[in-house]
């Protein structure tokens, strides 16, 4: 926690300064250290893994047992900021020990987990890999959740009917890559994710992104044990097989903080741990004013509702307001067309409404209402007129569709229906200094404010919730 009366906020394309309460509580998380020496490390991870046996011991078990063994190699899409290549870059490191240990180029697939996710491009995928894949001639294929080609695994225990990508499951050698991140749903990215919903057909992800899975009150950041979205894809990784995970943490300045390597359940569970010795921020009260924003991710609506679940703990039980400060930069700012639908259907029902409507046996899914859902854990504790919006991005139109007030609003722009981001900054201190009269004449105090400085990666958690 610190105290001061200025925090910065870095929303990615831009970065918003505030003048806040000298008694406010600016909630932080600590910086873990980049790792000194990256090429090493890697190298020490593959080496020395976590739970099983080196990678070029596993590679030369497969080539000996089979002279045209075969091997995939998970990698995320550009949604994730994975380093696959530089400096700290995980992808080739795993190429030389394939190639190196008998493994032909000719027989490795570099396959990208698009879950329900478009596939990259042929620019996309020479911007983010190292450029030794393309020389090689290493093949790179997009999963296809839709795909003719897909083939049934298994039927889970929880009744979901999985359908997976092919090419995976008929590889001798399976190794998933990723980030490991806090995740409002799955608890953490990484690990088992990439295979579930990284390659599951779009039929299997909607079960997997369904109502009642989300609905658990452990479905939620940091949290694994008891979260039925992590066990799902666990369950279903395990069932599909996987021989070795790479998976990393960043800090606070996107460099490389950590590397797991190993078995799938005890590298990722390293790497959580590891997570949340950084991101956690521990919270012994709670607030009526809550300011956060929605970071680097928040390119759109759809993708700042993280932020907004991320700051439920530290807000108080009597009538809290919620300040979201946001740039979006995307062609859609609101997000796909399904989303901004179920979004106003929210805003016109309410958050019991919309829960009891996509629990009903006559609802049909519809894609993106699994983040609906997670607005829905929102307004189950800020009212909607609560929730303050204050976005480069947005338009007043806009807030006739969607939940909650434009901050806009409080600095009484006349006739604009754009902002620059300057002019954010002014809407949100405005909005701030507006909400802080607006508590203490309703509380007949000063209210208690807290800065999420960190935005959607900085994890607050309440007494009860730390684990």
């Amino acid at each position: 926690m610190i105290k001061t009366d200025q925090v910065v906020l870095d929303l990615g394309r831009s970065k918003v300064c505030l003048k806040v309460p000298v008694n406010a509580d600016v909630l932080a998380m600590d910086d873990a250290p980049a790792v000194v020496d990256s090429g090493r490390a890697i190298r020490d991870a593959l080496n020395n893994p976590i739970g099983c046996e080196p990678l070029e011991s596993l590679v030369k078990q497969k080539a000996a047992s089979r002279p045209d063994a075969t091997a995939v190699i998970v990698i995320s899409d550009n949604t994730r900021s994975v380093p696959y290549k530089g400096e700290s870059g995980i992808l080739w490191p795993i190429v030389d020990t394939l190639l190196s240990n008998g493994i032909s180029a000719s027989n490795i697939l570099i396959l990208v987990a698009t879950g329900t996710h478009r596939a990259l491009s042929r620019e996309e995928l020479e911007d983010m890999l190292d450029f030794r894949i393309f020389e090689r001639g290493i093949r790179i294929a997009n999963h296809d959740c839709q795909s003719s080609d897909l083939q049934y695994l298994c039927t889970t225990s929880r009744g979901s009917r999985i359908w997976i990508n092919r090419d995976y499951l008929t590889a001798d050698l399976k190794i998933l890559t990723g980030l490991v991140e806090s995740h409002f749903m799955a608890g953490a990215s990484g690990g088992r994710k990439s295979v579930c919903p990284g390659l599951i057909s779009r039929d299997s992800t909607y079960v997997f992104h369904g109502p009642a899975f989300l609905d658990s009150p452990n479905a939620r950041d940091l949290v694994l044990e008891g979260n039925p979205v992590h066990e799902e894809a666990l369950e279903v990784a395990e069932a599909a097989g996987v021989d070795f995970i790479v998976n990393v943490t960043l800090n606070g300045q996107m460099q490389l903080a950590g590397v797991f390597a190993g078995d799938l359940r005890k590298a990722h569970a390293s790497a959580v741990e590891h997570l949340r010795s950084f991101v956690a921020i521990p919270v012994k009260k709670q607030y009526d004013l809550v300011v956060t924003h929605a970071g680097f991710v928040g390119i759109n609506h759809y993708q700042a509702a993280k932020a907004a679940v991320v700051a439920l703990p530290a807000l108080s039980q009597r009538s809290p307001r919620l300040l979201m400060i946001a740039d979006h930069s995307d062609l859609r700012p609101l997000g796909s067309a399904q989303y901004q639908t179920l979004l106003h259907l929210l805003k016109l029902i309410g958050p019991q409404g919309f829960r009891k409507l996509i629990f009903s046996e006559d609802w049909t899914f519809i894609p993106d209402q699994w983040q609906v859902q997670m607005w829905v854990k929102v307004f189950n504790r800020v009212r909607m007129e609560h929730l303050i919006y204050a976005a480069d991005g947005l338009c007043a139109s806009d807030f006739e569709y969607i939940p909650g007030i434009n901050a806009r609003n409080y600095l009484k722009l006349r006739g604009r229906s754009d902002c620059t981001s300057t002019d954010l900054q002014r809407i949100a201190q405005a909005t701030i200094d507006a909400l802080i009269d607006e508590l203490r004449s309703e509380l007949n105090r000063a209210p208690e404010v807290a800065v999420l400085r960190d935005g959607p990666y900085g994890i607050v958690q309440a007494p009860s919730q730390v684990v």
